[in-house]
């Protein structure tokens, strides 16, 4: 069974909403880039318009884009180093094989640099590129810091992301690790590979899925983690109303919904009708993790390399 793309922005909604709290750091500021390009010119709505046109043709890259920024946060802080090229990069290691929308930020930078060269970061074109994507989605429109410096160093041996076979458990606690811990979280995805159906899910999503996935098909399909058709590409708070159902399709969805260290978090994002506001929040915070700023790290001419010396 292969998950849809609705299941990476189930993902990277969920390590956000459940678990971040993350670092503040004083220099980062809304509106940073105000009056540091041309004049008039306003470098977030030159982001936006990139991604509009992105997200017209494939309204997918949401999610992809959010994973994106989860996977460049968690390993050295937003420096944008998943964006660098390379035999031994971020983007080489196995948990970052299927990230994309690299060409969303490539498209964006070189709009900006023909504007406004050396200005805007690639780790802030990462930060508002996804406020942006999720505004189109239907997640409301919350302020991005910026003034964040892109890194030198992208290694994937510093790769060190929660596989989807990680406990619960051992999961908030690798967050911990980072500062981040289990008030904004929103949801761990993982299996626990039994080899056999949760015995809490509904029957009757049992039976659709065996109906899907039968067991040794040649075919690999996909399949929405957000058991709601019509919520599957919104940035919506369906899929904690789906698992409280105990309709969640793996192991850990379940889990969410019934451990202790996360119930009530589910319950309450579930049940309540600030989901907007509160996934802003944690996105902002997630921005805010090992951020360099200042006289750290530099502006890159080309996201996908580091300035020549």
């Amino acid at each position: 069974m292969m998950m849809s793309s609705s299941a990476a922005l189930v993902l990277a909604l969920g390590l956000i909403l459940v678990n971040f709290t993350g670092h503040c750091h004083g220099a980062l500021q809304v509106g940073f880039y105000r009056g540091k390009c041309r004049l008039l010119v306003d470098v977030e709505s030159v982001v936006a318009t990139v991604v509009k046109a992105k997200f017209i043709m494939d309204p997918t890259i949401t999610p992809a884009l959010l994973r994106m920024q989860f996977h460049d946060c968690f390993v050295n802080g937003c420096d944008a180093s998943i964006l660098l090229d390379g035999r031994a990069s971020e983007k080489t290691a196995p948990p970052n094989l299927s990230v994309r929308g690299y060409d969303v930020i490539d498209a964006a930078k070189a709009a900006l640099e023909s504007i406004c060269p050396g200005v805007v970061s690639c780790a802030d074109i990462i930060a508002m590129a996804t406020r942006d994507a999720v505004s189109l989605s239907g997640g409301g429109r919350y302020n991005v810091e910026t003034g964040r410096k892109d890194g030198f160093v992208s290694l994937a041996t510093n790769v060190n992301l929660p596989g989807p076979d990680i406990p619960l458990a051992q999961s908030v606690a690798t967050f911990a690790k980072k500062g981040l811990n289990a008030t904004d979280m929103h949801i761990v995805l993982s299996s626990k590979n039994t080899g056999k159906p949760d015995p809490n899910m509904d029957p009757s999503l049992l039976v659709s899925l065996r109906r899907i996935c039968p067991m040794n098909s040649a075919r690999d399909n996909a399949v929405n983690l957000d058991q709601d058709p019509a919520s599957s590409l919104r940035v919506d708070n369906s899929f904690f109303k789906q698992i409280m159902m105990r309709r969640g399709i793996l192991q850990i969805d379940q889990d969410l919904a019934t451990n202790s260290l996360t119930k009530a978090t589910v319950a309450k994002i579930a049940t309540g009708n600030d989901f907007n506001a509160k996934f802003g929040e944690a996105m902002v915070k997630m921005g805010r993790v090992q951020v360099l700023t200042g006289n750290q790290g530099e502006i890159r001419k080309s996201c996908r390399a580091v300035n020549k010396r």
